[in-house]
């Protein structure tokens, strides 16, 4: 019989390591960097082998090509958000990141299970049964176990037992037998201190390696396999994990029969309670056993249910694949939003709209509209009453100019108005979206809202028309010719009259008082006919100043505020993308 070493690593284990020992390979920290440098499992290039590793180590462990595909969107998605969620939101993610990164470098022939329970569960015990010697201390004295052992059924795991912090004074080897070395080779079994230890290194202990382990044998007594400590801190948060998940009802041997079938079914009604799914009828699930570590009835079936999980050589995956959905549903609520998330055209339209209305796109068009009409009349209208607007406006120059802009009293509305639509549009694009992205949407429409104003008013003024008259229509030179023979009519008509007056011509007062009733009437008919005629293309001229100066203001407010909020949209689209392959389901779109 090969005795126990107590005093040093086993021979398998030459290159084995006191606990804080660091290996370079034995943890690959885990680095978002760039999106487009990344890699997937099945492109990865070949790992150097760790130190002292030979030739004859076991293979690496290889992940099935979904939990790769859902590895690398996890990659992407803390990648993507790191930017916008705090480092605590992204923690865990990150952590399992690393951990599936360092368990894929380690032997996939091996399998790490670790035995846990509360003080005087009788786990130590049962450690011992199972290796066959007595390697875990235990006795009445507590706590008895105050960091944890390893005890590896086959060579090659020292590599996973350093992972695990384990120090070479603490490994053991099993007794050695045929039928259990058979049974159980790529066995790694771990006892750990009790959970509910007063020590708080030993519960330090039981938290780390529960994390790095493939799976997990929770042993409850019939005292404590109700406690709440158990329940709440450690099988609830790991409900996910059922599958590879063990718990045995240890101290059977203190129970009659039926005593030991209502504490099962007691136990099974507490598991169903913290939603670990049970594996009955061949479902995957936790496995509930009843056995007796001290007599060994019932040991034999544990047996079996690790010599199962140590053949398949699946529990690593698995325990990988409950680390993703654990790390999606704790992130759940950054990612998931409700329907419609996104910017209607609506609430694009109305935004400009607003901007339009600050910028006083409406009250240029109709300022235009007067404008034309203005000069119109003006160069179609008659030379005296052209004299007598000439003398009301102090003979300034008529250029018939437009002003653009309101004036400077209305700017602090105008300003107020800017500000109301960005926040209105922001808080359209973010009203369905996670809290975090949403608060991104908002801040990057803010920091596109900082000058804005002030790119509308010099938009304005680029976009407005040019300064002068407004464009005339190839009718006015005929108009004005036409007036311009109406008053010669009139010119004509009164200096045959002061001639006639004069005794320089002969008297006639019917054709000089008919030149000068067609001049006088025909000029304001020629005005009016001038005016109806204006209508319509100073619509048209009012209308395309409206349209430019909207399309301006429109203009800037896509490229300062909405196509900023919409890339913040896109990049929400992308990471829920990811989340939704993590998560194995749909997230609303």
């Amino acid at each position: 019989m090969d005795h126990v070493d107590d005093t040093g690593p086993a021979d398998d284990e030459p290159h084995a390591r006191v606990e804080g020992d660091q290996h370079p390979d034995d943890e690959v920290s885990w680095d978002d960097g760039l999106i487009a440098r990344r890699v997937t499992e099945g492109t990865a290039p070949p790992e150097a082998p760790a130190r002292g590793a030979t030739s004859g180590l076991p293979a690496p462990l290889a992940y099935d090509g979904p939990l790769r595909s859902r590895l690398d969107a996890l990659r992407e998605l803390v990648g993507l958000s790191r930017a916008r969620l705090d480092n605590r939101t992204l923690a865990e993610a990150a952590r399992v990141l690393d951990e599936a990164t360092a368990r894929r470098k380690l032997s996939g022939q091996h399998t790490v299970v670790a035995i846990a329970g509360a003080t005087g569960s009788g786990k130590s015990q049962l450690f011992n049964t199972l290796a066959g010697v007595p390697i875990s201390e235990t006795g009445v004295r507590r706590p008895t176990t105050a960091a944890p052992i390893a005890c590896s059924w086959s060579d090659g795991a020292a590599t996973l037992i350093d992972r695990l912090g384990i120090p070479g004074r603490l490994r053991r080897r099993p007794l050695q037998s045929a039928e259990a070395e058979a049974q159980l080779r790529g066995l790694v079994l771990i006892d750990l201190p009790d959970h509910d230890s007063a020590a708080v290194q030993h519960r330090e202990h039981v938290d780390r390696v529960l994390k790095l382990v493939d799976a997990v044998i929770w042993v409850v007594d019939p005292e404590k396999y109700a406690d709440a400590a158990l329940h709440e801190r450690y099988l609830r948060p790991m409900a996910g994990h059922a599958e590879v998940m063990i718990v045995v009802l240890n101290q059977t041997d203190r129970l009659p029969a039926e005593a030991t079938e209502q504490i099962l079914d007691d136990l099974r009604r507490l598991l169903d309670e913290d939603g670990i799914a049970l594996g009955e009828y061949d479902e995957p699930g936790a496995s509930v056993l009843a056995l007796s570590a001290l007599t060994g009835d019932g040991v034999a079936d544990l047996r079996e249910v690790l010599a199962k999980i140590v053949a398949e050589r699946g529990a690593a995956a698995r325990r990988v694949s409950a680390d993703v959905d654990a790390a999606a549903a704790d992130l759940r609520p950054v990612y998931a939003a409700g329907q419609g998330v996104g910017l209607s055209e609506e609430a694009r339209e109305e935004f400009s709209g607003r901007l339009a209305d600050a910028v006083g796109a409406t009250a240029a068009g109709e300022a235009a509209e007067r404008a034309w009409l203005r000069s119109a009349n003006r160069a179609c209208g008659t030379p005296w009453l052209r004299l007598w607007r000439w003398y009301q406006d102090g003979g300034g120059p008529q250029t018939g100019s437009l002003p653009v802009r309101q004036q400077t009293d209305a700017e602090a509305t105008a300003r107020q108005r800017v500000e109301q639509a960005v926040r209105t549009v922001s808080d359209q694009a973010a009203a369905e979206l996670p809290t975090p992205w949403a608060q991104a949407v908002r801040e990057a429409a803010v920091r596109g809202s900082q000058g804005l104003s002030e790119s509308l008013d010099e938009l304005a003024g680029q976009a407005g028309l040019p300064p002068g008259r407004p464009p005339r229509p190839g009718w006015w030179p005929v108009a004005v010719l036409v007036q311009a023979a109406m008053t010669l009519l009139q010119i004509v008509g009164g200096a045959w009259l002061v001639g006639q007056i004069a005794g320089v011509l002969s008297p006639n007062l019917g054709v000089p008082v008919l030149l000068m009733l067609c001049g006088i009437v025909g000029g304001p008919l020629v005005e009016w006919g001038c005016r109806l005629a204006a209508r319509g293309p100073a619509r048209r001229y009012g209308q395309e100043a409206e349209r430019r100066l909207r399309e301006a203001a429109a203009s800037c407010g896509r490229a300062r505020v909405l196509d900023p909020v919409a890339a913040e949209l896109l990049r929400y689209r992308e990471v829920r993308e990811q989340y939704g392959r993590i998560a194995g389901a749909g997230v609303g779109r």
